[in-house]
């Protein structure tokens, strides 16, 4: 059985795909969720081995969740979308294959044959992701938007990765590493990304350690190992 992830934000539209996969006898569904948010956690948790993505949702659209999933389990993806079929050509080398709304049974037999014959040959996917510009937060019952611009500085914890601004702290799904190799903050600590934008000043420490302090006037840690880094961006 593959495991797999059903992303749609209209409820019909998932059942609907839950039916049809369950009818192929061969997809076990682990999941089904309503916005990018939901997928990346559940991405991350349950590590499916294929997402059947609707591209047009609210807030965050099927595109930009790809972006953000970290490339170690990166799923195959059949994109579900009412797109026609001449503008998702342009798609065709982003994703293993596509479905029109609404999705025919004999169709879905072909994506099916495959993605088990992809699976079969050990092909990792491997698709073209962009720089993420915003990154998604939860706030409350909302999915808030942080542009790269309001960001200070990002963070582990033990709760997971927080988006700190100038005036707010912010929880998201998107991890550390995906943040480092697709967006224009810097490592500066193994728990900590940077603005160099928002540095204000970088105090000097003794055994090649440092600390920043944000135009905010916030204090984050900067390792040896990245204080090279850090020196060198800001042509120091």
């Amino acid at each position: 059985m593959i495991r797999a992830l059903i992303v749609d934000d209209e409820l019909h539209a998932r059942e609907e795909m839950e039916a049809l996969l369950a009818e192929t006898g061969t997809i076990e569904i682990v999941g089904s969720c309503g916005n990018g948010i939901d997928a990346l956690k559940m991405i991350n948790k349950l590590k499916p081995e294929v997402l059947f993505l609707d591209i047009q949702m609210p807030v965050i659209n099927g595109f930009e969740l790809l972006n953000m999933i970290n490339a170690d389990i990166m799923p195959h993806v059949v994109f579900v979308t009412a797109y026609d079929q001449y503008s998702l050509k342009a798609f065709e080398e982003k994703t293993l294959d596509y479905l029109l709304k609404p999705v025919d049974s004999d169709r879905l037999a072909k994506t099916i044959a495959k993605l088990q014959q992809t699976i079969v040959e050990n092909r990792p996917p491997v698709y073209e992701t962009e720089e993420i510009l915003r990154i998604p937060c939860l706030l409350g019952n909302r999915i808030k938007l942080i542009g790269m611009l309001e960001v200070e500085y990002i963070a582990t914890s033990p709760s997971g990765v927080n988006v700190v601004t100038a005036e707010h702290e912010y929880f998201t799904e998107v991890t550390l590493k995906v943040l480092e190799e697709r967006s224009p903050l810097l490592r500066c600590h193994k728990q900590f990304l940077i603005n160099v934008d928002s540095i204000s000043e970088i105090i000097l420490h003794e055994g090649g350690l440092a600390k920043i302090q944000t135009r905010s006037g916030k204090m984050i840690p900067v390792s040896r190992r990245y204080l090279k880094v850090i020196k060198k961006k800001l042509l120091l």
